[in-house]
């Protein structure tokens, strides 16, 4: 700043501090030498001469410049004076000259010196052609370079392609003239060999260079004749390939095509980044190939038998596979129809399987169960196809051809659907197959793999009920569901066999929810009678304890009173009780019918079961066992030890006839537990038998359960219960045509049938030639008469 302002007031800056001025005085150096120069102007002529010489020499030297940058040697002119030479002549005005000069030595280059030096063989071609290229690019920055001049100025302002242009557009030029009109042209070669190239990587052949294809591929994005030139041929080829690959997969099975084909797609897929091909060129070539590979093909992919087996084997990623073609296609609802018919198929062979019965439930929850998972691993929970499941269901289920027994329209699946849930009401999930229990304790990681977890009994018992609800939803008659339901509840409840009653309770809540509290009446009375049954014996003891009616009896009386309608019928066995419980049965009977007036008990000693203390000779046992074997027993206590007692004595004696006899002398002398010595011994009990009293009866417990010999329900006896269903049905049809009748006075025939299947489907599908015979029923009986084509109530 000091120096600065020195200067404005004309007077030298003063030195820094610390530093000496310099001296004034000069060094001798010898004598002083004066030069004249000749300061007389040239002539205009003699200018104008010297600036034709100068630019001659320049335009000449440009020219020694392009052909030394062509050699790809150095020019002799350095290029800081070349491109003051370009900048001079664009001032001067000869920009245009200077361009198309330079166009001029460009295209001549090409033209006679590089296009001759190119191979033209495969592809040789190719790596030839990016050579030449790959060298003409660092030629074109150093003539960039020396014309920049040109470039920034006279080029910017006219209609004229860059010097970038201009050598790119040459070599095009060069490499692609004619493309369309000659196939053995130089660029129609190139094209083939990159094509080629492409070849060699889906064949696996050892000659590929993927640095050379990379890099040729570029070039063609470069020299903009990538889409003109190179993607139709590609994609032409491509399509070619794809036809061949359909034809050589067309021979294998379906599993071997879908890999084959995810395989192909997936490579095209990476070949199409790898190489740097466009997105619209790998557009394209993905819609070509699903086109060809899954469009025709789409009948074998489709075809049911071969969709079939895959399921049937649970080949997840072969339907994954296949579920993926058929959406890159937009086909995938296609899948629907072969999807629902496997389920048919295969859901009506398990019903119609009569050596395999008992599992029918199981073996459907199973095939419901892969189904599911298929859903949900392979084919990404399409709504269309878990929609399209359950319809399958609903059909094979109901289908009378199939899911009838004996001839007489009602449901099998019912029926074993509510033995299925008896059996897990029963036994919990000990009573599960093996393939529905796994290991894992874990929840998630067990219904990730379809099954049960081992860790919380509870909830996974809930889980499995729910799971055969939703059978039961499909069923659409439901009564005989509920007859069998209704039979083995009764069976549950007064055996105490039920493995929890809240579970019994929830499934009752659930029965309720899904059909109504008219479905679930009887089956809620069953359990309210086991509570009023309770208070009842209460009541009895209190009166009992008071009046002293009990004493000394000897014998600890439980009886259950049950509503008839509620509960299920069963057989009245004809038994002769000891003497001390049949007065205990009177005196129980007596305090019922002064408590209630009009009621009637009616003993059910089949369903009775009691505790009998006994003296062996090894050791006194406490046997539970049922009314019918106590009976038996306490036959022998008249028998001297050496006795012996006939089957006809017994039978005598205890009132038991046939069957009932066999079965229960069958569990006390052939069975696990051997109270009694049957002779001669056997399995089978006969009417010549005898039979003894085992003295060397011994066992671990002190409190030893005597099983009976269940009669095994037979065929006769399901028969009856589904003949039972049909009656109640037709009942149920002739009351609803009733009540229709009666509030409508007059209907037509048709109008009159669809109200009724309106009405009972609840209870189950009725068939319209079904209710016309209910109709014919009801004339007949004077309910109804015919009128003008329609029917009239008789009131």
């Amino acid at each position: 700043m000091a120096s600065a302002s020195a200067r404005a007031r004309g007077k030298l800056p003063e030195m820094p501090p610390g530093r000496q001025q310099p001296s004034t005085l000069q060094p001798y150096s010898g004598a002083r030498k004066l030069v004249v120069k000749n300061l007389r102007m040239a002539s205009a002529k003699e200018r104008t001469a010297q600036v034709e010489e100068y630019y001659a020499r320049t335009e000449k030297e440009l020219g020694a410049a392009l052909d030394a940058i062509f050699t790809c040697t150095r020019p002799a002119v350095p290029l800081e004076r070349l491109y003051r030479g370009v900048e001079d002549m664009c001032r001067r005005g000869d920009a245009y000259e200077v361009y198309k000069m330079l166009a001029k030595r460009v295209e001549t280059h090409l033209q006679t010196v590089v296009l001759p030096r190119i191979k033209s063989a495969g592809t040789d071609v190719v790596r030839s052609v990016l050579a030449e290229w790959n060298k003409w690019i660092d030629q074109a920055k150093t003539i960039r370079s020396t014309f920049c001049y040109l470039d920034r100025t006279y080029l910017l302002r006219e209609s004229l392609p860059s010097i970038n242009e201009l050598t790119i557009a040459q070599f095009r030029q060069m490499a692609f003239s004619h493309q369309k009109e000659a196939a053995s042209s130089l660029g129609s070669q190139v094209v083939a060999g990159i094509c080629d190239m492409i070849d060699y990587d889906r064949e696996g052949d050892a000659r590929l260079d993927y640095g050379l294809l990379k890099e040729s591929v570029r070039m063609l994005h470069t020299l903009s004749v990538y889409v003109k030139h190179f993607e139709p041929v590609f994609l032409r080829k491509s399509e070619a390939y794809f036809r061949d690959c359909g034809e050589q997969w067309n021979a294998s099975g379906l599993k071997q095509h879908i890999s084959a084909c995810e395989t192909l797609l997936h490579k095209e897929e990476y070949r199409c980044l790898a190489y740097n091909l466009e997105t619209t060129t790998a557009k394209q070539l993905m819609d070509s190939a699903h086109d060809i590979l899954i469009g025709h093909y789409s009948d074998k992919l489709l075809h049911g038998g071969s969709l079939s087996q895959l399921l049937s084997n649970g080949d997840v990623k072969s339907v994954m596979g296949l579920y993926d073609l058929l959406r890159l296609s937009g086909i995938q609802k296609k899948m629907k129809a072969p999807w629902c018919d496997y389920i048919r198929t295969a859901g009506a062979e398990i019903i119609a399987d009569e050596a395999r019965g008992d599992e029918m439930v199981i073996r459907l929850l199973d095939l419901r169960r892969s189904l599911d998972l298929m859903l949900r691993d392979a084919l990404d929970k399409d709504d269309d196809l878990l929609w399209g499941m359950r319809e399958a269901f609903g059909k094979f289920m109901n289908d009378r051809t199939t899911a009838s027994c004996w001839d007489s329209g009602t449901s099998k699946i019912g029926e074993m659907t509510a033995k299925h849930m008896d059996m897990l009401l029963r036994g919990g999930l000990k009573a599960l197959p093996k393939q529905l229990i796994s290991d894992v304790k874990d929840r998630a990681a067990a219904e990730k793999q379809g099954q049960a977890a081992s860790a919380d009994e509870d909830a996974e018992l809930d889980r499995q009920l729910d799971q055969a609800l939703e059978l039961f939803r499909f069923i659409e008659g439901k009564d005989a569901f509920e007859a069998f339901y209704k039979k083995d509840l009764a069976r549950r409840l007064l055996m105490g066999r039920s493995a929890s009653q809240d579970a019994e309770r929830n499934m009752l809540t659930r029965l309720r929810g899904e059909c109504g509290s008219n479905f679930t009446h009887n089956l809620e009375q069953m359990f309210k009678d086991q509570e009023l049954a309770k208070d009842e014996m209460e009541s009895y003891k209190q009166w009992s304890k008071g009046s002293g009616a009990g004493a000394g009896a000897g014998v600890d009386l439980h009886v259950m009173v049950l509503s008839a309608a509620a509960w299920p019928t069963y057989p009245d066995v004809r038994l002769n009780l000891p003497d001390e419980v049949a007065t205990q049965l009177e005196r129980f009977d007596g305090h019922y019918r002064n408590k209630h007036t009009g009621r009637v008990l009616t003993w059910k000693h089949s369903l009775a079961h009691c505790s009998l203390k006994a003296a062996f000779p090894r050791g006194a046992k406490e046997l539970l066992v049922s009314a019918s074997q106590a009976v038996v027993l306490m036959v022998f206590n008249t028998v001297p030890d050496d006795g012996f007692l006939t089957y006809e004595q017994l039978s005598t004696a205890t009132g038991l006839q046939g069957g009932e006899l066999q079965r229960t002398l069958q569990s006390l002398a052939c069975g696990k537990a051997r109270v009694l010595c049957k002779h001669p011994k056997g399995r089978d009990v006969k009417t010549t038998d005898t039979f003894t009293l085992n003295k060397g009866f011994t066992d671990a417990k002190y409190r030893v359960k005597i099983n009976q010999i269940q009669l095994k329900e037979t065929k006769e006896d399901n028969k009856a219960t589904h003949e039972r269903i049909t009656q109640d049905r037709r009942f149920e049809t002739q009351a609803a045509i009733v009540r229709i009748m009666k509030s409508r006075k007059r209907m037509g025939h048709s109008e009159l049938v669809a109200e009724v299947i309106n009405l009972t489907k609840q209870r189950g599908s009725v068939e319209p030639a079904a209710i016309k015979k209910e109709i014919e029923s009801l004339i007949e009986k004077d309910y109804l008469e015919r009128e003008d084509g329609g029917y009239t109530y008789l009131a």
